[in-house]
């Protein structure tokens, strides 16, 4: 195992050592990733795990992220030969940790890369160059001699349509990529400091798995017929073997809560066209942080028609990427079932794949409105390739189509208080403030009046935000952000605008007179006052965030001015 420096010192290093009977781990530590997809924040950077696994043959399972080819390949020319490596296992392609697919198939040409169905359909387009392949089913083996007999399990979904989990039958390790990983990056190899990495690993599930609880309980049923797991090989952060039935246990109680949420949204999208999977990803995303379930269906393997006409029948809305013009009969089946089973109110939405010929987008979005289903938000068209700003946009219009499918629900919630609890609750006033923040391509705001002082020594304050607001995903731990103050008397033309509800993707700027921070966020010009803010930490505190910042700048343009002050009668909604 190498000897690692102080952290501070820190950027791309790396990390190897034997976990179990000739099972090497080699592990990329990527120490100032600060961001993983735009809503996903990244308070511990993570790590890219790879693994060697030697029999009579031997078997590399997974690669690394392209950031660390010299560091990867050095460290893995170190330990074998690669053009002695028999096998390459793709647990699933996401360029995290197939970003050195190719240069592996160039040292050696000879090896046979083994994936599910979708997998290798994905590397063909990835690789440009032949390579052998071995597709791989469900319960399918592979012998390495010398007691290595490997089996796959299929998980699709988690966290991409190709995932495959390896059950090495010999050593009881099964190698899982993404699932029942973290996004956490220290010099230890396992999970021993369970306190240290638990929060972590709930913002992982909840970011990256609760879209996609019915898979992780598919996968999780099909990890019982395996003989006992002594080790999950995880794709990211600490490798389990300290607590292996404690944090499974939190993904199987987790997805079922999420799995018996009373309103489910179905995401249907073509795991092997253009950007599709990506895409529905971040709908799906924004439609769990309004606490519905999803259910996320690959229309290239959607056989079951009866299946798929209940799933479509019980759902308050349904998603649909759009599929390629021309493609096989299969597609255009299961699109006539979504389209003969859906019912009147129920919400759509509708957004294209992005892979250059998709059926037209519009001619479908007819066909539901015929039907006398509702659009939840206008459809998604996609005419360069996706960068933030369309997976931020995407994210948000599976939050409207989430308050669309639950807003009976919210008023009903609404009521639910006792009449006297109710209206003293809504005697705790606060100031009027809007929150600005700005990260990369994507901007965003909200009023916001539960905003209190929280500290002297750092300066610190203390804002709820609840979790299906837009701009969420640009407070996480280590973001930049901007604290404007209104004005009492002369705070009415800010307070509509922010409060009008925006399209998804839309500038909330426009026509509203800005300046940059420090940090490029922009400050209201009509502001009595602006701080600007670092967040330092998040509470869970039910349906809201509270989000702790420290304050690092500000200014008033107006001393005497006072701040407005938000009153309300009620205090079951804003």
């Amino acid at each position: 195992m190498v000897a690692l420096t102080e952290k501070t010192q820190k950027r791309l290093t790396m990390q190897r050592g034997d976990i179990a009977d000739q099972t090497t781990a080699i592990r990329s530590l990527d120490w100032d990733r600060d961001r993983f997809d735009i809503e996903f924040g990244l308070q511990n950077g993570t790590t890219y795990n790879s693994f060697i696994i030697r029999g009579e043959q031997t078997a590399l399972v997974d690669t690394s992220h392209e950031k660390f080819r010299q560091l990867f390949l050095h460290d893995l020319k170190g330990l074998i030969n690669p053009a002695e490596i028999d096998y390459l296992i793709i647990s699933h392609t996401e360029p995290d940790h197939s970003g050195l697919v190719k240069d592996i198939l160039q040292l050696a040409p000879e090896i046979t890369v083994v994936g599910s169905k979708v997998a290798i359909q994905f590397l063909e387009n990835m690789v440009h160059r032949p390579f052998k392949r071995q597709i791989v089913k469900n319960g399918d083996r592979l012998d390495l001699g010398n007691g290595h007999e490997l089996e796959f399990v299929i998980a699709p979904n988690l966290h991409w349509p190709d995932t495959i989990f390896t059950f090495d039958h010999k050593t009881q390790v099964l190698f899982t990529c993404d699932a029942f990983g973290l996004h956490y990056c220290s010099d230890s190899m396992f999970d021993k400091d369970l306190k240290a990495i638990e929060p972590d690993f709930q913002y992982y599930y909840e970011c990256l798995m609760a879209p996609n609880a019915r898979s992780v309980l598919s996968a999780l049923k099909r990890m019982a017929e395996l003989k006992k797991i002594h080790m999950i090989a995880t794709g990211h952060g600490p490798l389990l073997s300290h607590n292996v039935e404690e944090l499974t246990g939190r993904y199987r109680t987790w997805s079922q809560t999420q799995a018996k949420a009373e309103t489910t949204v179905g995401v249907f999208y073509t795991s092997d066209y253009g950007y599709s999977y990506p895409l529905a990803q971040g709908i799906a995303t924004g439609i769990t942080k309004t606490g519905v379930a999803v259910e996320m269906v690959d229309l290239r393997g959607a056989s079951d028609l009866q299946e798929l006409r209940e799933l479509v029948s019980r759902c308050a809305g349904i998603v649909v990427g759009m599929p390629p013009a021309s493609d096989d009969a299969s597609i255009q089946t299961a699109i006539s079932t979504i389209l003969g089973s859906v019912q009147e109110k129920q919400a759509v939405g509708i957004f294209e794949s992005g892979g250059g010929n998709d059926e037209p987008i519009y001619s479908l979005q007819n066909k539901f409105r015929n039907l006398g289903l509702t659009s939840a938000f206008p459809a998604i068209q996609i005419k360069e390739t996706p960068g933030e700003s369309i997976y931020k946009l995407c994210e948000e219009a599976g939050t409207d189509l989430g308050q669309w499918v639950t807003r009976d629900r919210s008023i009903k919630q609404m009521k639910s208080l006792g009449a006297d609890l109710d209206k003293a609750l809504g005697r705790v006033s606060g100031g009027l403030y809007i929150i600005t923040a700005k990260k990369g391509d994507v901007s965003s705001a909200m009023l916001a009046s539960w905003v209190n002082q929280a500290s002297f020594k750092p300066l610190g304050i203390s804002i709820a935000v609840a979790k299906d607001r837009a701009i969420e995903s640009l407070m996480q731990v280590g973001d930049r952000f901007v604290l404007n103050v209104l004005e009492e008397g002369n705070y009415q033309s800010l307070m509509k605008h922010f409060l009008k509800r925006f399209a998804p993707g839309a500038d909330r700027f426009e026509g509203i007179r800005t300046q940059p921070a420090q940090n490029g966020t922009p400050i209201l010009n009509d502001a009595l006052a602006y701080m600007e803010c670092e967040v330092v930490s998040r509470m869970d505190g039910g349906d809201h965030w509270i989000v702790y910042s420290t304050v690092y700048e500000g200014r008033v343009s107006k001393p005497d001015a006072l701040t407005a002050v938000h009153h309300r009668k009620v205090g079951n909604h804003y």
